[in-house]
């Protein structure tokens, strides 16, 4: 992987990561389009540049991220169905990671779901701040979702929380606040398996990819906060459906996106 490979996916994972459109599956496009070839480097790195996601959003929110015990006590609730899960099916679900039809029909799928998730919840508690511990199991599981490439893990948690009756604000930011330790500990944990790619020259890149997906989700974040608040999700499904119906007319048509 180059430099410029490796800047153009943290590119792609800093806007995309906390948007509801999928990083995992936008960046398997964009390895797909690069023609980077699917090496185990190139695996831990699309894990391990979440480290630069995750700054962003200590950065954004540190106060309020750092507040009560209470509140990691509830974001603790609130990741375990992912940690269990993801450790028991995870490698069912790297299979799904190299499979863009997969990637294509969740694209499609959640993006006609986000059509109407502004109906559904429009009576969620604009008010209401604070969530309780079966409410943030809730959340937690609604994350799990996600585990499917294409499905968007911003996606199903911001909706999750607004199914808890949480305001399309407040549940944007604890879907943020839950991928901090959701994201640290699935790239620690890809780290602890595949430490061994890396070496004094690619360690580099890793670097950089961190700091330029840090730089994009600061901007990105705060854009889709205030977009989200105003607009709702409607914008978002469209563009999840036309990014995946044109996936799967590209595979129809016989143009290679797989990735190899």
């Amino acid at each position: 992987m180059s430099y410029l490979q490796a800047i153009i996916i943290a590119i792609v994972e800093g806007i995309t990561e906390f948007l509801p459109i999928s990083s995992t599956g936008h960046m398997i496009i964009t390895q797909s389009i690069l023609g980077v070839p699917y090496t185990d480097f190139v695996k831990a790195f699309t894990v391990n540049i979440q480290f630069g996601a995750i700054l962003s959003v200590i950065i954004l929110y540190w106060k309020k991220f750092f507040q009560s015990l209470n509140f990691y006590y509830k974001l603790l609730v609130a990741f375990i169905p992912a940690a269990v899960i993801g450790f028991l099916l995870g490698d069912y679900i790297d299979a799904l990671l190299e499979n863009v039809v997969v990637v294509a029909i969740s694209l499609v799928a959640g993006g006609v779901i986000l059509l109407f998730v502004d109906n559904w919840f429009k009576n969620s508690d604009e008010k209401q701040k604070d969530i309780s511990y079966l409410q943030a199991l809730k959340i937690g599981f609604f994350q799990c979702i996600a585990m499917i490439p294409g499905v968007s893990r911003s996606a199903a948690t911001i909706v999750g929380g607004m199914s808890q009756k949480l305001s399309r604000k407040h549940a944007a930011e604890f879907s943020f606040f839950l991928a901090v330790p959701t994201m640290f500990a699935a790239s620690a944990y890809k780290l602890l398996k595949t430490y061994e790619v890396f070496d004094a020259s690619n360690i580099k890149v890793l670097i950089v990819g961190n700091v330029v997906a840090f730089i994009v989700a600061m901007v990105a974040i705060k854009g889709f906060i205030t977009f989200l608040t105003k607009y709702g999700f409607k914008a978002f499904g469209y563009y999840r459906i036309i990014v995946g119906l044109l996936i799967l007319i590209l595979l129809a048509f016989n143009i290679p996106l797989q990735i190899s």
